[in-house]
């Protein structure tokens, strides 16, 4: 059995229209046309998954200057991150007693600009970046054409940064750490599956951002879905997953999920 352990990294908290991350809450009727505007609050964080053979970080949050212009205005003022100047991720790092030179390696379940905004952390070093092909390309392609999504951000990933491609719907490049692929959020979105303590984990990312989106199956809107179906069907796919391995499935952004990981995978 690998002795592996995880720590969660607090890196704050996003305010947004409750529409965009379960499609349709709130709904118009015949008797009210015009229903009052719902915000909630969601966590961002990390994971530091400490391996026999490195020392791993998921994802890196947004950027500190997200609200001073850095992120789009007209995206920034949809999706609030009200909170990015105080998360530093070298400062939350050590917050949780890590030093940002003690990251080996670095997954990146997609490159949206909340998760993709420390990438420049690792400019001009060996640290390799494990991203899925199909995401690379589209983050590029998104950022700079007028097609694409507008949730990427070119200076967030465009750095000397050591890519370490994912082209398979499941690679396994450290024991006991499954890469998989679960288009729909994205074209080339990455959970990981791991085996920690004799139970398994599976980090699902954004493929579903809350509770709702995965045990309800409501999808995000579709202004947060790059494929519809492929959301659906790889949605089908986790599901599958977590019945042959009894595991423990995390989604991207759920206040409750994030409260399972800092007590750990094994707390009911």
């Amino acid at each position: 059995m690998m002795d592996i352990t995880i720590e969660l990294l607090n890196r704050g908290h996003i305010r947004a229209d409750i529409n965009h991350v379960v499609g349709g809450t709130v709904m118009g009727t015949a008797n009210d046309s015009n229903p009052q505007t719902m915000m909630g609050e969601s966590p961002v964080y990390n994971l530091v998954i400490e391996h026999p053979e490195a020392t791993i970080l998921w994802d890196t949050g947004s950027h500190p200057s997200a609200g001073d212009g850095y992120w789009p205005p007209e995206l920034y003022a949809a999706f609030e991150h009200y909170d990015a100047d105080e998360h530093e991720l070298a400062s939350d790092l050590a917050t949780a007693g890590y030093d940002l030179a003690e990251i080996d390696a670095v997954v990146m379940s997609h490159l949206h600009l909340d998760h993709a905004g420390g990438l420049y952390e690792f400019a001009g070093t060996d640290v390799p970046i494990y991203v899925h092909e199909d995401e690379l390309k589209y983050a590029y392609y998104s950022a700079n054409t007028d097609a694409g999504s507008v949730a990427y951000v070119a200076s967030d990933f465009d750095h000397d940064l050591n890519w370490e491609i994912v082209h398979q719907r499941s690679e396994t490049h450290f024991e006991g750490i499954e890469f998989v692929h679960l288009p729909g959020h994205t074209p080339g979105l990455l959970g990981v599956q791991i085996t920690v303590d004799g139970k398994t984990l599976i980090v699902a990312g954004d493929q579903a951002y809350v509770r709702d989106n995965y045990d309800q199956e409501r999808p995000m809107s579709t202004g947060l879905l790059w494929s519809s179906s492929h959301w659906f069907e790889s949605l089908q796919r986790l599901k599958d997953r977590e019945r042959r391995h009894n595991a423990t499935v995390v989604c991207g952004h759920d206040a409750g999920d994030v409260a399972r990981l800092r007590e750990g995978i094994g707390s009911e």
